[in-house]
């Protein structure tokens, strides 16, 4: 790619000292320091193991009911594919997505915010962005692999009830080191470092 006269960036700063893909993307004089992926391991947590039954039993029950009214004969019995299908649905969003979505995703972090990227199918590819302050509570789960958050988010759920999601790098396996980063990006932004 050639330089223009029309770039985002300041007489100082040279397109060529943008890394490739990140232009339009980064602010002047901003630096990557670490970049990785998560896990791409098939992993469950205990959590989802109730809505995983909670699937199983729907299913199970909807492919019951179907054996049943095809023995009576006629095409009744395809109404109940509707919530087999919808019991199917939720043992893969509960066993699966997120393994998949995982195996999606890239992260970033430079020396003022941390991106998460993702490329999934049907939804596509988005790009977010979360600046890292002196005032961003990180929390380190030190696991192996280990998880860095550093924010969170307000969705919505079924019937309009609201829950916080935390964000972060899940599953990476060298989270300490980035852990650390994130610490001296903090301690850089400080008052103290500035004067």
């Amino acid at each position: 790619m050639t330089e223009t006269s029309e770039q985002p960036y300041p007489a100082g700063v040279k397109l060529r000292d943008v890394p490739a893909g990140w232009e339009g993307i980064l602010d002047p004089g901003e630096r990557i320091l670490w970049q990785g992926r998560p896990d791409q391991a098939f992993h469950l947590r205990l959590s989802q193991i109730p809505m995983t039954l909670f699937g199983l039993f729907f299913a199970g029950f909807a492919l019951f009911w179907m054996v049943m009214a095809a023995r009576r004969g006629g095409i009744f019995w395809m109404f109940g594919l509707i919530h087999f299908t919808a019991g199917l649905a939720i043992i893969f969003n509960a066993t699966y997505w997120g393994t998949m979505k995982r195996r999606h995703t890239w992260y970033t972090l430079t020396d003022r915010r941390a991106f998460i990227a993702t490329d999934l199918p049907v939804k596509g590819r988005s790009l977010a962005s979360y600046a890292i302050t002196p005032e961003t509570r990180l929390t380190w789960r030190e696991e192996i692999p280990g998880t860095v958050y550093f924010a969170r988010e307000d969705r919505r759920g079924n019937k309009g009830r609201s829950y916080s999601v935390d964000i972060g790098f899940e599953r990476i396996d060298d989270s300490g080191k980035v852990y650390g980063l994130m610490r001296k990006v903090q301690r850089s932004q400080a008052p103290e470092a500035e004067a």
